[in-house]
């Protein structure tokens, strides 16, 4: 098993100190920490205590290093919170408790170093003051164990501590795709760009491909070292080094997350949980610029806070949205720390809810806040899914959103949503998942839609699809739009003929006046034979003879070649279907006369019988149709 633990406590407290005398390595590895005596940047270490290995990020303790005690605070299992005995708690000792806290950090060994500089009373209110500070907190039954570096007194408890608190830790989650949050780049002579960082989640795997993000570059991984050590694979929890192809050095840094391709999507907006430090010293407010801190990374936002108010105090929870300056990488559930903007402190902290896929309107708050208010309640997988299809309203989500908006790989996803198909809650539209009652919803318009255009015009054969698409499925998923049409189907409720839709037993009803009108018509086509009238003016003799109106004789007119009773071959001409299949007949017997199969203009018009005002039109039909194909000045008979 793997545990990563993180120092916490005030500048000069024996982090570091504490961190040699259980591994036996010096974490402050930059010229200036030596020089100076002080930890300015992470530092590593690692050691074995009875069978667990522990991995070791020692942080900064000064004020001015917090950002950089964030980046790896971010990914611990357990905290090493150090108090020095003979200074008691000092102001980063309670930033980085709240910081802790904040990032929902669940266990964790409270040593009170430098124990051979003070007696055992000064020690004893020291205790009674770690227990004032922890009291109620996830710190609230850790063991609190004086210790020296200096003499290695109390080293062995705080060894024997670590292993048997490490015990009761999590194991990290196997439902979420690999991600690396990096905390540190630098080039290799012979090996290029290393990054390292906490693996948060997944697995890597040599000759694996990664993205960097919010880069979105593709990467190779060329090789894989944990705590030292060369590996061809990394799991969740590991301190881990990795020397990537593809990339330069200088396009890495901090704050930087590597993940599995394809999966997440960089964004600047994320609806959150946030909880203000009752210690803050004025609330959080829309509009306020702050420092964001997720990951590895730092970010500066703007607040707008998700309610009828404009602030959270000092002390209250509530939802804010933050609208970053640029994109960050984030998945649901994920932990944060707010800062103030200037002078930068600690001021708050929460977790994602989901990336945003609008900007909050405080018309909209009510519906804005139930939304996230259900889907943070939300008690399992299975839970979060169904949460975030009904919110998806008609849209509906697929596969690839789940996993931007999740991180879970797709075996976790596949699994939630399956569920939810087994018990119906959801419809599968084609690879997009929407709630069964807005699937229902939206099939009950669209026969209704229909119903009501079929009660305003009984003459059309049906409605055309693109209607019905423009006032029903505008802003629907065209796969969405083909489930629902399907469904209909299915359920013998809908016909569709080609483009046009109608509902199971519909039948366009004509007067008398109207059905003497068709006829009319039938019979100008059937007696035309090839000579046809041009069709307009078919369409007006036939009104001026029966008297009805032009509008309701293009209808008329329109429900035969919709039938197929009368073939259009263009703008001018139609002809009954019976001669057309005759003509093409004959032409089909001639290509059996034809040494070659072909036939030209002059021989076409003696064949059917027309003159080249009805050859020409007749041809070009024929050449769309695949009866005939151009060659030249003749036609290959098909």
């Amino acid at each position: 098993m793997d545990i990563i633990v993180g120092t916490a406590g005030h500048i000069d407290h024996g982090k570091t100190a504490l961190v040699k005398a259980l591994t036996g390595t010096d974490t402050d590895r930059l010229p200036e920490e030596k020089q100076r005596g002080i930890t300015i940047d992470l530092g590593f270490a690692e050691c074995e205590i009875d069978g667990t290995h522990f991995g070791f990020v020692d942080v900064p303790g000064h004020e001015r290093f917090v950002k950089n005690m964030l980046a790896g605070a971010s990914g611990i299992d357990l905290v090493l919170f150090v108090i020095a005995a003979d200074e008691g708690i000092m102001p980063q000792t309670r930033e980085h408790f709240d910081i802790c806290r904040l990032l929902r950090v669940e266990k964790g060994v409270v040593a009170l170093t430098k124990a051979d500089l003070v007696d055992d009373e000064m020690l004893e209110i020291v205790r009674h003051e770690t227990e004032e500070l922890v009291r109620g907190s996830f710190l609230n039954s850790a063991p609190v164990i004086s210790v020296s570096s200096k003499t290695r007194e109390g080293i062995n408890d705080v060894a024997a501590a670590l292993s048997s608190v490490g015990r009761a830790v999590r194991p990290r989650s196997i439902d979420v795709i690999g991600r690396l949050p990096i905390d540190r780049s630098f080039s290799m002579k012979g090996f290029g760009t290393v990054v390292t960082g906490t693996l948060a989640s997944g697995h890597l795997t040599e000759g694996m491909e990664l993205e960097l993000l919010p880069r979105n570059r593709r990467v190779r991984v060329r090789g894989i070292q944990t705590h030292g050590r060369k590996v061809s694979e990394a799991g969740p929890g590991r301190r881990t080094a990795v020397n990537l192809a593809g990339i330069d050095q200088s396009e890495v840094a901090r704050g930087m997350l590597l993940a599995d391709p394809g999966v997440l999507k960089p964004a600047q907006v994320f609806d959150c949980e946030v909880e203000v430090l009752p210690g803050a010293p004025r609330p959080l407010r829309s509009r306020q610029r702050i420092r964001f801190h997720i990951g590895t990374a730092e970010v500066l936002a703007r607040v707008h806070v998700i309610g009828e108010s404009d602030e959270i105090g000092p002390g209250k929870s509530g939802f804010i949205q933050f609208r970053l300056e640029s994109p960050a990488a984030a998945i649901l559930g994920e932990r944060f720390i707010v800062r103030s903007y200037s002078p930068p402190m600690t001021i708050a902290g929460g977790s994602v809810v989901r990336p945003a896929t609008e900007k909050f309107r405080r018309r909209n708050a009510v519906d804005y806040l139930r939304a996230l208010n259900a889907l943070r309640s939300a008690e399992n997988k299975t839970d979060i899914l169904q949460r975030l299809i009904i919110d998806s309203m008609t849209q509906g989500v697929t596969f690839s959103e789940i996993g931007a908006i999740t991180g879970w790989n797709r075996t976790t996803a596949s699994d939630a949503a399956g569920g939810l198909l087994r018990d119906r809650k959801v419809i599968d539209c084609n690879g997009v998942f929407l709630d069964v009652t807005t699937f229902g919803s939206l099939a009950s318009r669209t026969s209704a839609e229909i119903d009501k255009l079929h009660k305003a015009d009984t003459l059309s054969r049906g409605v055309a699809i693109d209607v019905i698409r423009e006032r029903v499925f505008k802003h629907v998923r065209p796969e969405v739009e083909r489930a629902v049409f399907a469904d209909l189907v299915s359920k013998g409720q809908l016909v569709i003929d080609g483009d046009i839709l109608r509902l199971a037993g519909f039948e366009s009803k004509l007067s008398p006046a109207e059905s003497k009108t068709l006829d009319h018509l039938r019979s100008i086509y059937a007696e035309a034979g090839l000579e046809v009238p041009k069709t307009e003016d078919a369409l007006d003799e036939t009104a001026k003879i029966t008297g009805v109106m032009p509008t309701i004789v293009r209808k008329l007119f329109q429900q035969l070649t919709d039938s197929a009773q009368l073939v259009r071959i263009n703008n001018e001409f139609c002809f009954d279907r019976t001669v057309m299949d005759k003509l093409i007949e004959k032409v089909r017997a001639f290509a059996e006369t034809s040494p070659d199969r072909t036939i030209d203009v002059p021989k076409f018009k003696e064949l059917a019988g027309v003159s080249r005002k009805f050859a020409i039109p007749l041809l070009e039909y024929f050449d769309q149709q695949r009866v005939t194909a151009r060659r030249g000045d003749k036609r290959l008979i098909i």
